[in-house]
């Protein structure tokens, strides 16, 4: 079971470059220790993974804007093999929360409205795994 969970926050919903993203996990003693970084603190080699996640945040659509978005890391795609075999991957899953740039109304989206919002890249999930110290363990 995985525990772990990235939590983004966007003070202006649209403006992309300006975030706070809290990694939530646990550690081997079961502690859940806060970790929060701003925009300026992501390492630049991570910084493509996190762009990766705004691109998918973009087909949202200029009407719904991301306040702030929970990723988690899962084994819920699947590929197919030339033999016809299924294979699980990792892959990062987004569900976002969203306000209506007229109604200031409030939706929660998810993979099954957006697909997108199922980044397989590698990238992503190593960004997961660094935020989360799943790769220090």
């Amino acid at each position: 079971m995985n525990n772990s969970e990235i939590q983004i926050q966007f003070p202006r919903p649209g403006e992309w470059g300006e975030f706070t993203l809290t990694a939530i996990y646990q550690d081997k003693g079961g502690y859940r220790p806060p970790a929060r970084y701003t925009q300026d603190e992501i390492p630049a080699d991570h910084a493509p993974a996190m762009e990766s996640v705004v691109a998918a945040l973009v087909g949202l659509g200029e009407d719904w804007q991301a306040v702030q978005v929970w990723a988690r890391l899962g084994k819920d795609v699947l590929t197919l093999a030339e033999d016809g075999a299924y294979t699980m991957i990792d892959a990062v899953s987004l569900t976002v929360e969203a306000v209506h740039a007229e109604t200031k109304g409030r939706r929660i989206f998810t993979v099954y409205d957006y697909p997108e919002f199922i980044i397989t890249d590698p990238g992503a999930v190593a960004f997961f795994k660094y935020f989360t110290k799943q790769n220090h363990e």
